[in-house]
């Protein structure tokens, strides 16, 4: 029998409500699974990939080796009037897969890149597009396919 998965959790929180709702999803899909999970908040969603690269960081540290099978990246960056955007997007999405490459990490993405308010808490909503909940789903089941393969980290 496979252990339940250990998952940490970065949210960032800029949208308070919308973090609050990708979180919610997420958790309801980790208590589905039986995965325990810790969550951290970030200031925005270009500090997510930050975050996750210090707890690898502190986990190589640690001889008892790695603490958590995945991670689950949260967040919304709306566009603006400006080029920030672009760029918040682009580097934190770059960041993230970087991470998932280097270390060999299962990573749920969920990150929403919308136009509006509109698009985000209808993508948002557990009881819409629950884009925190697929993220979760999408981090478990890379977990799985590591685990097939035996890989650990």
């Amino acid at each position: 029998m496979t252990e339940p998965a250990h998952v940490l959790v970065v949210e960032a929180r800029f949208y308070e409500d919308i973090a609050d709702e990708l979180a919610r999803g997420a958790e309801q899909a980790l208590m589905h699974a039986s995965a325990s999970y810790e969550r951290v908040a970030v200031p925005g969603a270009f500090e997510l990939p930050g975050a996750i690269a210090l707890a690898l960081r502190a986990e190589e540290a640690d001889p008892a080796g790695r603490r958590f099978d995945g991670y689950v990246a949260l967040g919304c960056v709306i566009r603006g009037e400006t080029t920030h955007y672009e760029h918040v997007c682009q580097e934190s999405v770059r960041g993230l897969q970087d991470l998932v490459l280097r270390h060999r990490i299962a990573l749920g993405f969920g990150v929403l890149t919308v136009e509006n308010r509109e698009q985000a808490l209808a993508r948002a909503s557990v009881t819409g597009r629950n884009k925190g909940g697929e993220a979760a789903r999408a981090c478990l089941g890379m977990i799985a396919l590591r685990r097939r393969f035996g890989a650990r980290a």
